[in-house]
């Protein structure tokens, strides 16, 4: 399960490889480790609307019966707790330049970092939000009221996260093309896209660290 991902690419970055065309988040510092809960740059389509860069908190609003607590990553589309929000008016790019998985060594996990390549690359998770009203943030930085939340897709590993983390991987974005799909196609097309990247497109760039040290 990725709990733990960095995102460094400058704000110009994110606007052209995503065509967004309305910008809502002001100063985007780099975030090279970002945890659930937090506050990331997410990218969404409205309908009939143009593509927006706005800030949202990780963690989509769990199942009551398992006591709603907030998760991250969303595997089980089929369930339809999660069905509501797979239409496009609720899909997103989440912005990524690598992502962490932990190892299971002792005495204690290690992070390892994984990217498209040496250099970090933006990439994009495919990403759910909705609208949630409650309390969210810390014990002891609780914050109520409406909030955006955002997860994003999970799917089998390939060999290279495999290698790590047998259970599941995110699913990945990598090109302008399946960008449109995931923001714009009937689900029966981009549900195509829940699936592991090839292994020859990533690989681990680090480990050891809780925060991608190529960024800080």
């Amino acid at each position: 399960m990725c709990n733990l991902y960095s995102m460094t690419s400058s704000q110009q970055a994110i606007r052209d490889l995503m065509q967004v065309m309305e910008d809502n988040v002001g100063n985007l510092p780099p975030l090279p480790a970002i945890y659930p809960d937090s506050m990331a740059p997410v990218v969404r389509q409205p309908e009939g609307g143009e593509r927006e860069l706005t800030m949202m908190r990780w963690g989509m609003p769990g199942p009551e019966q398992y006591g709603g607590h907030p998760v991250t990553n969303i595997r089980n589309t089929a369930s339809p707790h999660w069905r509501r929000w797979l239409g496009t008016v609720n899909r997103c790019l989440v912005p990524v330049t690598s992502f962490s998985e932990w190892e299971d060594t002792k005495p204690r996990k290690t992070p390892v970092w994984f990217a498209l390549s040496e250099e970090r690359p933006l990439f994009a998770f495919a990403g759910i939000w909705t609208r949630w009203r409650g309390m969210r943030g810390t014990k002891a930085n609780p914050v109520d009221g409406e909030h955006e939340l955002y997860g994003f897709l999970t799917c089998e590993p390939n060999e290279v996260v495999g290698a790590i983390h047998p259970k599941a991987m995110p699913v990945l974005l990598t090109t302008p093309d399946e960008f449109d799909t995931w923001l714009e196609s009937p689900w029966d097309i981009a549900r195509q896209l829940q699936r592991p990247l090839p292994d020859a497109d990533m690989l681990a760039v680090a480990k050891g660290s809780r925060a991608d040290p190529a960024n800080g």
